[in-house]
């Protein structure tokens, strides 16, 4: 409970007595792909690409999937981004310390749209998402903030909370991954990726 509470505390904070947004350290510096792990071959094939601010994610002709990682492990955390889909049918996400996977994008399983809702190896979706048809914005950018408290992963789309999901599979720590999943020929944008670690 203290360190639901403490999370809460951080992601609101108090200033003045007035609220305001928490700082967040920055992921991605907007130039290069500086503090991740560029997947073999990206340089040929331009993957990830740093691009004016806009961290650019884009299938190769042959639709090879890949991670990119921070390289840096985390372990109870709040994650900031805005993405926005591009060509293609977009199957993304957020690695969540390991395997576990917040979706964005259309599930390549259920042929549908899963954003914010997790992805769990050996369970699939085990919960889905509220409202995100009502949220999602089809071609401009959506602001998406992932939490990561012990085994809890709790998401909010547009600043609204849209799933709670407690997972078996979480780990105390571990890097974070940005997805690009195999045989798509898809494009898709992110920027503004912050972090902030918690208790």
């Amino acid at each position: 409970m203290y360190s639901k509470l403490l999370g809460v505390l951080l992601w609101i904070g108090l200033a003045g007595g007035v609220l305001a947004e928490p700082i967040l350290k920055p992921l991605f510096n907007g130039k290069d792909l500086s503090g991740w792990k560029v997947p073999a071959g990206n340089d040929a094939a331009g993957w990830y690409q740093a691009v004016d601010g806009v961290l650019k994610i884009q299938s190769g002709p042959k639709k090879k999937g890949s991670v990119l990682w921070t390289e840096k492990a985390y372990g109870n955390f709040m994650m900031e981004l805005e993405f926005r889909f591009g060509e293609g049918v977009v199957d993304s996400g957020v690695h969540v310390r390991n395997k576990d996977q917040i979706q964005i994008g259309i599930s390549g399983s259920l042929k549908r749209d899963m954003t914010c809702s997790p992805y769990i190896p050996g369970k699939g979706y085990p919960v889905e998402a509220e409202n995100i048809k009502k949220l999602l914005k089809a071609k401009d950018w959506n602001h998406m903030r992932i939490q990561a408290i012990g085994k809890e992963y709790t998401v909010w789309l547009q600043g609204e909370k849209v799933m709670t999901y407690k997972s078996d599979s979480a780990i105390p720590e571990g890097p974070i991954g940005i997805q690009l999943h195999g045989n798509r020929n898809m494009a898709i944008d992110f920027r503004k990726l912050g972090i902030l670690q918690l208790k």
